[in-house]
């Protein structure tokens, strides 16, 4: 079966975060959301849910925790049972809610660096110290540097994990992934896994969520997982946490304190669908994007000189090393000279200010696109 992901979809107009943050004549390639169409089978789902004509307050059904159930099983062997899912509006809530039922009040909260904002903003917003960690760059990879990972794990409250990782779209090894955990668990450190873009690996590759590595480790892990990024439906705000311990699992759930609310009709559905019905189209999209990042990469090395590039091992997003450019700010230079709209790297705590992270889930036209007017405005400097 085929599917159309060069079809481009104009989203000026729609309320879209994306193309509105920016004016009309810039190319917006900023924010974790493709701009690629939802599958099919999703759209005709909802398309059905809508037929019914009442969108009241709902709950997760036995065919929803079902089809997540089947489908952790079938990518990754993980054996979840339907009551060990609780579902949130999305990621960012979960491990808000898990900071603030778990870390004790001067505890540190320890995370990589460069990581996803709101990763690092989340143990301020509970008044908690942060310990980053920086990725070492070790033969052509992206690595944890274990003895550092371990010092700041000492006394420290929880880790928070972002795997895939957003920027520099790492897919933890097993063993390195094993030492982050062991780490954790020696130390009393609760890890909350942000595995949003887990369904999103290349080059063969396969997502390890953290909590299959032991039964040890599940018992001290929150995972946070949504079809929003792999199956595009992220402004249905729904995505669930898998917490096998059952202590932690009411004590997590507790967290809510009447800030964060149930999920809609409309996210069940979608994601019921995605689960149990798009097998096929995210096998061709993986597909598509891994082509994607190959053409982006040649083109980063062979028309945007200055610029690097490390090929991402999963996600849809290159993290972009501008610093031989010699510009004070290549996110704004970017912006005003190409028009094309790029995320800041100080937005992941790149202090040197000289990454920016491009996103290049779209069709292939839009990519090139961009890279056309990125590459005239070098030309043009």
């Amino acid at each position: 079966m085929s599917f159309d992901f060069d079809t481009i979809h104009p989203r000026l107009g729609t309320g879209s975060t994306k193309w509105n943050r920016y004016p009309q004549d810039v190319l917006p390639m900023w924010i974790a959301d493709m701009d690629i169409a939802a599958p099919p089978a999703v759209l005709q789902a909802l398309h059905a849910r809508l037929d019914q004509q009442i969108l009241g307050y709902s709950v997760a059904g036995p065919d929803v925790r079902e089809a997540i159930v089947a489908d952790l099983w079938a990518k990754y062997a993980w054996r979840v049972a339907p009551e060990e899912l609780l579902f949130l509006p999305g990621v960012e809530p979960g491990f808000n809610m898990a900071l603030h039922a778990f870390v004790k009040p001067g505890q540190p909260v320890v995370l990589q660096t460069p990581n996803y904002r709101p990763i690092r903003l989340a143990p301020g917003h509970w008044n908690l110290p942060r310990i980053e960690v920086p990725f070492e760059w070790v033969d052509g990879e992206y690595l944890t540097p274990l003895p550092a990972m371990r010092q700041a794990l000492t006394g420290a409250g929880a880790l928070l994990l972002s795997n895939p990782h957003n920027p520099i779209g790492k897919v933890f090894p097993r063993e390195e992934l094993l030492a982050i955990a062991n780490a954790c668990l020696q130390n009393g450190a609760l890890i909350i896994s942000d595995e949003i873009h887990a369904q999103l690996c290349f080059d063969g590759r396969r997502h390890i969520p953290t909590a299959t590595l032991s039964a040890e480790i599940a018992q001290r892990t929150i995972t946070l997982m949504s079809a929003s990024k792999a199956y595009n439906v992220a402004g249905l705000k729904t995505c669930f946490a898998v917490v096998q311990n059952a202590e932690v699992r009411e004590r997590f759930n507790n967290a809510r304190c009447g800030m964060v609310d149930s999920v809609s009709p409309l996210g069940l559905e979608a994601t019921r669908a995605a689960y149990s019905q798009c097998g096929e189209w995210l096998e061709a999209l993986v597909q598509y994007l891994q082509a994607n990042r190959d053409y982006l990469l040649n083109a980063v090395q062979t028309r945007l000189p200055g610029v690097v590039m490390q090929a991402p091992q999963g996600t849809f997003l290159a993290w972009l090393d501008c610093s031989a450019l010699g510009l004070d700010d290549p996110q704004q230079f970017f912006l005003e000279q190409a028009k094309v709209g790029l995320s800041a790297g100080i937005e992941f705590g790149d202090d040197s200010q000289q990454y920016v992270r491009l996103n290049f889930g779209c069709p292939r036209a839009m990519l090139e696109e961009g890279l056309q007017r990125m590459e005239r405005s070098l030309q043009n400097r």
